[in-house]
């Protein structure tokens, strides 16, 4: 069964053991600002992101280790903003902050700036083509990745600057580090019902829902069987896959059950992990 067309990935959680200096990179380099905050016995949460929506939850732990090299987990989180424009604003807004790049490429279906924040969780920043400008070869979206060309970038915003991310700004994708692909494959597509949109990068898959180019990558480039990194360890929480309704979720959870899932439901939605020991959250617009 298909996961709606709807569907699309919601916020990011990471633990952090410095969650001043991670709040202060989020607000400054990327321009999110605090949304709300919580606490529980393991520390404090604070919610970021722009015009209302949640991009990015920050979980304080002092004592989180860092996540060990060779291990699955984040690869990166990938920002969407709305324009080229917006993406322009973010590369000034990244160097204004000191925050130096890790790249910048052409995905000829978007644009994209690479970096890491200070405890080095990965990080994309980009903006898609129109959908009218993808190509399909063989049936697959065409991507690649070319160099970009960050002086004609920075001439489609002038000198413009502003301090915060623009409204609409949201999480566009997720790319995770996995053990194996077969096994991601069947979780992400067998399971939750995602299709496979893009086969053609070495060790790695890509998946969406609706036509998108992608809301889930997974590769296998921290090495094929890669263990989990230690419970309680810095990176990635979990993620979340917002569904459109409440009818929606409770079929998801079914699916995640009836293939030996296991999964736990609360408020925030359903808990679950990939075969890797991603964490993912389904949640709905109404509880996103």
């Amino acid at each position: 069964m298909a996961i709606p067309s709807e569907s699309h990935i919601g916020p990011v959680h990471l633990t952090v053991a410095d969650l001043d200096r991670e709040r202060e990179f989020y607000e400054r380099a990327i321009g999110l600002r605090i949304l709300g905050t919580n606490g529980d016995a393991h520390g404090s949460t604070l919610c970021l992101g722009a015009d209302g929506t949640v991009v990015v939850e920050l979980s304080g732990d002092p004592d989180a280790p860092p996540r060990r090299r060779g291990t699955t987990g984040l690869f990166h989180l990938a920002i969407l903003v709305p324009t080229r424009a917006d993406l322009a604003g973010a590369l000034r807004r990244v160097v204004g902050a000191g925050g130096p790049l890790a790249g910048a490429s052409d995905h000829l279906v978007s644009e994209a700036l690479y970096l890491a924040d200070p405890e080095g969780n990965g990080i994309e920043i980009y903006r898609d083509r129109p959908r009218e400008e993808w190509r399909r070869v063989d049936g697959q979206i065409e991507m690649a990745t070319l160099p970009l060309d960050l002086d004609s970038l920075l001439a489609e915003q002038g000198e413009r600057e502003s301090p915060r991310a623009p409204a609409g700004t949201r999480i566009g994708h997720v790319h995770l580090h996995v053990a194996d692909l077969a096994a991601a494959q069947e979780f992400y597509a067998g399971v939750l019902g995602f299709d496979v949109t893009v086969r053609g990068y070495p060790g790695a898959l890509f998946l969406s829902a609706g036509g998108y180019h992608h809301h889930i990558g997974v590769n296998t480039w921290a090495g094929k069987g890669a263990p989990a990194p230690p419970p309680g360890s810095r990176g990635l929480r979990d993620f979340a896959i917002v569904l459109p309704g409440a009818a929606e979720l409770d079929a998801a959870e079914r699916r995640l059950r009836d293939a030996g899932v296991e999964a736990r439901r609360d408020t925030d939605g359903v808990h679950a992990a990939d075969p890797s020991g991603n964490g993912i959250v389904l949640t709905t617009n109404q509880a996103a």
